[in-house]
């Protein structure tokens, strides 16, 4: 992974788009959407980004350049070597947001990948997400642990679950699940033997649960690759020792 993605508040700030053309209205446009408000070089030094759309290439340098010594991150169209920061291609059902992005090297893969998404994914996705977002307290009143709220939605959320989110569900449904009968949550210890370093030998139910697991178990063998399918936060040990409670997944080499 060579870029670290991140979700940039921009509501109420200050962006400098620097730039005349479609790529530069391109960019005003996407600024205004995400609630920000587009400005000149000479408020740069109230501004937290820049992004430069320009034809000539030494103007644009030099333009990246002065905004950058001015501290902002900087953006400049169709020019990776110059940029702090790319722009990915965005799949929006608010608050529900899914950023593809190449890193520079193909913006139209990154469209592709885009559309294909947005044929699979329902428009209702983002009144779910608000829905989940709202039950918060009566979830945490549910299930107290952390680790019980986590592997109960992910079971509702799955393929086939009370709140598959390929369906189209709101409050209501969200509601329901909440006051329907107690879902037997994955837990205790589950081994994978993997097959190859390729994390495209892992099986459909292997991926799950790696990527449910709360625990992550493994030899200094197991490569990187299969590691970060598991979640982010997921503890990593070395030996069962301290595993504690909840879902955990042993990995083996060969």
């Amino acid at each position: 992974m060579q870029s670290l993605p991140l979700f940039f508040r921009l509501t109420g700030r200050k962006v400098v788009v620097l730039g005349m053309g479609d790529a530069a209205d391109a960019k005003r446009r996407l600024v205004e959407r995400a609630g920000g408000e587009c400005v000149g070089e000479p408020e740069a030094h109230h501004a937290v980004l820049g992004f430069v759309a320009m034809d000539d290439a030494k103007a644009a340098e030099a333009a990246a350049i002065r905004l950058r010594c001015k501290g902002l991150l900087v953006n400049v169209t169709d020019r990776p070597a110059l940029c702090d920061f790319t722009v990915p291609s965005i799949v929006d059902r608010d608050p529900v947001l899914i950023a593809v992005g190449t890193g520079g090297a193909s913006a139209g893969l990154a469209k592709i990948l885009r559309l294909r998404i947005e044929r699979l994914l329902p428009q209702g996705l983002g009144a779910l997400a608000e829905a989940l977002g709202n039950a918060r307290d009566a979830m945490k009143a549910r299930w107290p642990a952390a680790a019980q709220r986590r592997r109960a939605l992910d079971a509702a959320l799955d393929e086939g679950g009370a709140l598959d989110l390929m369906t189209r569900h709101d409050a209501a449904s969200v509601e329901s699940w909440l006051a329907g009968e107690a879902t037997a949550l994955p837990q205790g210890v589950y081994e994978i033997a993997l097959r190859s370093d390729d994390p495209d030998d892992l099986t459909l139910r292997e991926a799950r649960l790696l990527g449910s697991a709360d625990v992550v178990v493994h030899d200094r063998e197991v490569p990187e690759s299969i590691l970060v399918r598991a979640r982010a936060d997921a503890v990593r040990l070395e030996t069962l020792d301290g595993a504690g409670d909840g879902l955990v997944v042993v990995l083996r080499l060969g």
